[in-house]
């Protein structure tokens, strides 16, 4: 996996993001791509070969590896990442298509025609829904893959000791080692532990995002309100105007009294 290439594509997001989300990429790259490539990787490098058995039986040290060890930690938490990241692909490609769209618009109705967006990166309308739409799947990806490491290595913990019971062609009960498991240990809590922080973040995120928009809307319709409300007053002091003049002593005639409820209006 080529990981420089993956972080070129994802700094672009940060152009887009909200400060949470600049936050949750520098923890995913620093604390999580970063460790997973530089140390995780040698740490569980030998899992497998390193995983001894008090059993020479052939095929019971692999069967007992495999009953322990279904997925492995470094392949799981290398397709946690990928699944994790690339939904923020979605913004760069929905940001692309706007700016597309505006080319295409000048090429058409030339440089100087209205623009269809004030700003493409901007999150109005549907790239907010993109963009709310990527933290809920990035929310549940990390709540679905800390739930397989919780169930399959109950609570992330790695015991120096494994017992294989009744695993053909292990005979009877075999006792196998896992090799640093204190190390291993270690590094599981610490993979686990990044991703929870994402999680908060991205949570924060989402409520962040929502906030923002329920205050936005709540601003325009009160200033729909306040424009309304002074329509109908400048309306009621023009028929109030009119009663004064009907209630003095000059009778007006209708196109009169038509006059002075619409001083500016020209009879035919």
């Amino acid at each position: 996996m080529d990981w420089k290439t993956l972080q070129g594509l994802l700094s672009g997001v940060n152009k887009y993001s909200t400060a949470f989300g600049r936050i949750w990429l520098s923890v995913v790259f620093v604390f999580r791509v970063l460790v997973f490539v530089v140390a995780a990787e040698r740490v569980w490098g030998d899992e497998q070969k390193d995983f001894d058995c008090n059993h020479r039986q052939p095929g019971c040290t692999n069967v007992c590896y495999d009953h322990f060890f279904p997925i492995s930690h470094i392949r799981l938490w290398a397709l946690q990442l990928i699944f994790v990241t690339c939904p923020s692909l979605l913004v760069i490609m929905h940001v692309a298509y706007r700016e597309d769209r505006e080319r295409k618009n000048r090429e058409k109705n030339g440089e100087n025609c209205p623009k269809l967006y004030s700003n493409t990166g901007k999150k109005h309308g549907g790239l907010w829904w993109t963009y709310l739409f990527t933290l809920f799947f990035k929310l549940v990806i990390e709540i679905v893959f800390l739930y397989i490491l919780h169930r399959i290595w109950d609570s992330f913990d790695l015991p120096r000791l494994v017992k294989c019971v009744d695993l053909p062609p292990c005979p009877n009960i075999v006792d196998c080692y896992i090799a640093r498991p204190t190390e291993k240990r270690v590094f599981t809590y610490f993979m686990v532990g990044a991703s929870a922080i994402c999680i908060v973040l991205t949570v924060c995120e989402i409520f962040y995002l929502i906030f923002k928009r329920v205050v936005r809307s709540a601003q325009k319709w009160k200033k729909n309100k306040k424009s309304l409300s002074y329509s109908k007053a400048s309306t009621c002091q023009c028929h109030l105007r009119l009663e004064q003049q009907l209630d003095g002593k000059v009778k007006l005639t209708p196109s009169e009294a038509l006059r002075a409820s619409a001083p500016n209006l020209t009879l035919i």
